[in-house]
């Protein structure tokens, strides 16, 4: 099962760094990316499951050679979970700037500006998301670092 938890790691590095990259270009192009939210939602899946065996690996008995691997290994799933709170806030934060008083009151503004809003919507999810993919990215190297898994 430890092999299984390196898999794991693995892959949660591969994909939010995978994601990381390709949101950024996709915020930078101001392009919205299908993409980006399969690779950025296949790496939460990956980091849950390799939550899920560590803790099986704990229940095992199995330690790893380095206590902060515990707070790498977490780290990330709170930064994941404070990225969705900031990604659901993030169409409220462009309607307050733009002074919008609600989503129903985009429909009443004209075309152009309701695509501007959604717009700048939808790139400020991609970035918050973004970010928060390339640092669980980072904390998944820095696990298995720690661990003795990559050095």
């Amino acid at each position: 099962m430890t092999a299984l938890h390196l898999v794991l790691g693995i892959a949660v590095f591969a994909l939010n760094l995978a994601a990381g990259g390709w949101g950024a270009w996709r915020w930078y192009r101001v392009e919205p990316s299908p993409a980006f939210w399969r690779l950025a939602r296949a790496g939460q899946a990956a980091l849950l499951a390799q939550v899920a065996v560590g803790v099986a690996l704990l229940a095992a008995g199995e330690r790893p050679a380095n206590g902060l691997h515990y707070l790498y290994g977490l780290l990330p799933v709170a930064v994941a979970f404070i990225a969705e709170q900031l990604r659901v806030a993030s169409a409220e934060t462009v309607l307050e700037a733009r002074g919008v008083p609600s989503a129903r009151a985009v429909g009443e503004l004209p075309e152009g500006d309701q695509r501007s809003i959604v717009r700048a919507i939808v790139r400020r999810e991609l970035g918050v998301m973004t970010v928060a993919a390339l640092v669980v990215a980072a904390l998944a190297l820095r696990a298995g670092a720690v661990a003795g898994g990559l050095g």
